[in-house]
This record gives structure tokens, sequence and C-alpha cells, in this order.
């Protein structure tokens, strides 16, 4: 039995910080280059030590053999988008992380409705203690499968995994409601994508312009009157123009950065 477990969850505890900074930056380098992400976000945690002695127990194993111990949960909005996270994962074999296993939740749903992907990794974390490999598993899911896993997590540990079976019933149909719902998204997949990028290309403008603004003002050599113009007229597009006013006003004020010797 472990006897020092703070010693023994710190390469965990890193791991799951680690992973969590990594697939979120991933996230932001789609933004960042306004292309729709497959990521929506990602969380982590650290298993509770009462649940890993329970599991172990359970299992019958080493305490170091428990797979989700640490765990990544990415979260996907569409189901089309997990297999392309999935993609983004396997890219990374034996780089960062070395893949273990993969099991497919979706396509082989469990008999209880739930829903999910899980990928089990080693991942190398190097601590005060020295180098240490751990094992960690990732959750890949949509909005809805999450949202049905969560609550189902929730009444499994209010009936200590003995759940009524009227219960169980109006839970395999509340799964079967989500699975509709993904396939309902699915299938309007193209305006959704559009849509978000059409959001995320006029937030990059808006972004854009109000630095070339703040750039203006800051510098002094550029009128007042001129300068609340421009403010005025980016509060209108802002507001209800369109994409190809706010691009035209991000050119004038280029020119004007320009003009003024102003880098952007």
């Amino acid at each position: 039995m472990i006897k020092n477990w703070d010693e023994f969850l710190i390469p965990y505890e890193q791991a799951v910080e680690e992973l969590k900074v990594k697939l979120k930056s991933l996230r932001k380098e789609f933004r960042d280059v306004n292309e729709y992400s497959p990521i929506e976000f990602v969380t982590g945690r650290v298993k509770e030590i009462s649940n890993i002695i329970e599991k172990s127990r359970k299992k019958k194993v080493e305490i170091e053999e428990i797979e989700d111990i640490a765990g990544i949960r990415i979260i996907c909005q569409l189901v089309a988008d997990i297999p392309e996270v999935v993609k983004i994962i396997r890219n990374r074999d034996g780089k960062d992380l070395k893949i273990v296993e993969e099991r497919n939740y979706i396509d082989n749903q469990k008999e209880s409705g739930y829903r999910s992907y899980h990928i089990i990794i080693k991942y190398t974390v190097h601590t005060a203690f020295g180098e240490k490999e751990v094992l960690a598993e990732i959750q890949i899911r949509t909005l809805a499968m999450n949202f049905w896993a969560t609550i189902e997590h929730s009444i499994n540990y209010k009936f200590d995994k003995k759940i009524p079976k009227d219960l169980k019933k109006r839970l395999k149909n509340a799964a079967e409601a989500a699975n509709r719902l993904d396939e309902e998204m699915s299938k309007i997949k193209l305006e959704i994508v559009d849509a978000q990028e059409i959001f995320m290309i006029r937030s990059s403008l808006v972004a854009k312009i109000l630095k070339k603004i703040q750039f203006l003002y800051f510098s002094g050599n550029m009128e007042k009157e001129k300068l609340k113009k421009l403010q005025e007229e980016f509060y209108i597009y802002r507001e209800s123009g369109s994409i190809e006013d706010l691009r035209n006003l991000n050119r004038k004020l280029e020119e004007l950065n320009q003009k003024y010797y102003i880098n952007d």
C-alpha cells in the first residue's frame, strides 16, 4: 500500500496539467488562423485516493496499473470532430506520448447508453524526484455525450452503482435522445462551421481594428476629431456592419498607421 500519497500523485498531477496546456494550445492554434477547432474545451482531473484504492481492489491490480488516475477530457461540438481529435493524438504517438490502447464506445456504446472515445496513453513527466512514466486516460466526447455521462455518473454515485431498473430505463432513453441530438447537429455541420468561422474572422478583425485605433490614439499625431470619427465608424460596423466593412476599415487604419510611422 502506498504510504506517501502526496508524493505518489505528484507525477499524475503534473501529467494532467501538462496535457491540458498542450491540448488547449491546439484549440488556440486553430482559432488564431481563423479555422474551425474540433476541440471545444479541455478539462482534467486526478482520481480521488479513495476511488484509486477501491478500483485497485475491485480489479485486483497494482495501483500503478490503474489507467485513469490521470484523466483528460476533450469536449467536441460534433461527432465528426472526434475522429479529427483522435487523429491529432495519434500523430503525437511516439513523440510526447505513447498510445497503449483505444476504446471506441461511440460505435460500440455501452449497454447503459454511455458513449465516448477513450485513449489510454503513457506519458513521461520530469519531477523533482526524477523522471516518471505514468498511465493516463483521454476521453473524447461531444457536449451531448458529456452532459449525459455527467448526470449518469452522479446517479451512479447516489445509488452506489445499483441504479433502480426504472431509472436505468429512463437514463437509456435520455442517452438515445442525446444521440439523436448529435445526429441532428451533424446534419447541419456545414452551417455550424460556417457560422463559427464567420464569428472568428469577425472577432479577429475587431481585435486588429481596436489595436490600430489604440496605437493612433497614443501616438498623439492624429487630430482628435478624425480619430473620433474613426471610432464612431468602428462602433457602427461592429454592431451592424459586414465583414467587408470591417476589412475596409482595417485597411484604412493600416494606411494611417503607416502614415504616422506606427508599427502594427
